[in-house]
């Protein structure tokens, strides 16, 4: 017998709506149908990334990190302008109409300031002045905040010595948590950093301490995303092929609470163990190594 010979089958939401009415014994048959399954879908990607689910959107990216700055957005973020020779790196640009401020924390380019969290919201068309060296220059677009919103954790960090290829070294850097932060009696020592806080706002930010003492480190971190929405019935969700089961199962689940709720407790098994399975096969299988700590040891003379 002979096979397809492809691989090809990744179903869109339209079929993804369909297959879940007819678990719950319906057939889609109007727009509102459609649209109030796409909301569930949506919400269910929200689930998913509470549960650490979604593995495939992990990005690695990196920060140039500035001397004396120690918050740093979780993420990309920009501001085009005009011309950026004249600025200095480290130093405070504030709106001309909105008094919106930012640090710049780099200069990737001569139209584009990378630059912190601002605290209120710089406009298209204004001009932003440099405190230290007196620059200024025009806002070509308004700074988007998107890709630093999409961000949902961080797994793991190192800060990169940028000292070329043959003296380049990485060094772990530990995650302490809020309390553990606050209780940091010198946030202004600056050094190469050791540690670091997530703070988990709308628009997350890093906070790294030591604060960095130079402009030759970089923050390299695995970034965990959240996953793309659903907008459009023809749309393909973000999610592998081992993953169609779960994905299938969880929507006719949340389809169930408001259509079918004869069948909710049914659902919900059938979506739990395709959770379950799919959390089991989406893990890293690296060998696990334990050492013990010397601060346990103890010596019998």
């Amino acid at each position: 017998m002979a096979t397809s010979g492809s691989k090809d089958f990744q179903p869109d939401v339209a079929d993804y709506i369909e297959e879940a009415f007819e678990r719950c014994g319906f057939e889609v048959r109007t727009g509102y149908d459609l649209k109030t399954a796409k909301r569930s879908l949506n919400l269910l990607f929200a689930d998913w990334a509470n549960r650490g689910l979604n593995r495939w959107t992990i990005s690695q990216d990196t920060l140039t990190l500035a001397d004396g700055i120690a918050d740093y957005p979780l993420g990309t973020l920009t501001m085009t302008v005009g011309a950026t020779a004249s600025f200095s790196v480290s130093e405070t640009i504030t709106g001309g109409t909105s008094n919106a401020t930012a640090f710049i924390t780099s200069k990737p380019s001569s139209t584009s300031l990378a630059i912190t969290v601002p605290s209120g919201t710089f406009s298209s068309g204004e001009t932003i002045t440099g405190s230290t060296s007196g620059a200024t220059t025009t806002v070509s677009s308004a700074v988007s905040l998107e890709d630093i919103q999409a961000s949902i954790d961080i797994l793991s960090a190192v800060v990169r010595t940028n000292g070329g290829t043959s003296t380049q070294s990485d060094l772990s850097i530990s995650r302490v948590s809020r309390d553990q932060y606050i209780n940091i009696p010198s946030k202004r020592t600056e050094a190469r950093p050791t540690q670091f806080y997530v703070d988990r706002t709308i628009t997350p930010v890093i906070k790294l301490w030591p604060t960095p003492n130079n402009d030759t480190y970089t923050l390299v971190f695995d970034r965990l995303l959240r996953m793309d929405d659903v907008d459009g019935y023809t749309n393909n969700p973000q999610v592998p092929f081992r993953f169609y089961p779960c994905l299938t199962a969880g929507l006719a689940y949340y389809i169930s609470m408001k259509r079918a709720p004869d069948r909710i407790q049914v659902l919900k098994a059938v979506y739990e163990e395709e959770f379950e399975r799919a959390a089991a096969e989406d893990r890293d299988r690296a060998s696990l190594s334990l050492t013990p700590s010397r601060d346990y040891y103890s010596f019998i003379s």
